[in-house]
C-alpha cells in the first residue's frame, strides 16, 4: 500500500489534465512528447502533471532508447484500480497494484523461509 496521503491523491486527480495524462498512460506507456501531441497540451504542462502523478506513485517512468541511440522516458500507470470512499468524515483512497513477477517470487521465497 502506498504511503501517499488521500489529500495528495485527490488533489492530483482533481486536475483534468492530470486525469487525461493518467488515462493516456493507462492504455500504453508513452513519452512526454507523445502525450503532449495526443492531448494537445504543451510539453511543460505534461511534465508538470507527470511530476504530480509520479509523486503520488500513480505513474512510473522507464528509460527507453530510440533507434538513433537517444534516451528518453516512457511513462506508464502503476495501478490497476483506485477507489475512494468516505469513512467517518474522512476520505480513504485505496490503490490496488498488480504485483509483478519479481515481487511475487520474493513474497513466496519469504513465506518458504528463504530469507
Amino acid at each position: 500500500m502506498s504511503l501517499v496521503g488521500a489529500d495528495d491523491l485527490l488533489d492530483a486527480l482533481g486536475d483534468p489534465r492530470a486525469r487525461a495524462v493518467l488515462a493516456a498512460v493507462n492504455d500504453e506507456p508513452r513519452s512526454a512528447k507523445e502525450l503532449a501531441d495526443a492531448l494537445d497540451v504543451s510539453l511543460p504542462t505534461v511534465y508538470r502533471r507527470l511530476d504530480d502523478l509520479q509523486s503520488c506513485e500513480l505513474v512510473t517512468a522507464r528509460t527507453a532508447v530510440a533507434p538513433d541511440g537517444n534516451h528518453y522516458k516512457r511513462y506508464a500507470a502503476t495501478f490497476e484500480e483506485l477507489s475512494v470512499r468516505l469513512e467517518d468524515d474522512e476520505y480513504v483512497v485505496e490503490v490496488r497494484r498488480e504485483d509483478d513477477l519479481a515481487d511475487r517470487f520474493s513474497d513466496l521465497w519469504s513465506e518458504l523461509g528463504g530469507e
